[in-house]
């Protein structure tokens, strides 16, 4: 089967609205899951620069506590 059958194929069978859907769930599925493993890189990059600080003198170990612990917050009070 060549592409054109294939296209003709889609287009007269209704399968083009659940192929679509389809489509876009596994995109934002996939864009997602790439999202979190870069948020999660960049969070152990931070804990680890901040570690070298720590270790070469720079900055004292409750410094880097505070600087930890406030990168969890989300802006709320209390």
């Amino acid at each position: 089967m060549d592409t054109n059958q294939l296209l003709e194929r889609v287009l007269q069978e209704n399968v083009l609205a659940p192929l679509l859907i389809f489509s876009g769930i596994i995109i934002t599925v996939v864009v997602r899951s790439v999202a979190g493993v870069l948020k999660t890189n960049a969070k152990e990059r931070t804990r680890r620069e901040i570690a070298a600080f720590i270790s070469e003198g720079s900055m004292t170990p409750e410094q880097g506590e505070r600087l930890l612990r406030s990168g969890n917050d989300k802006g709320g009070c209390c």
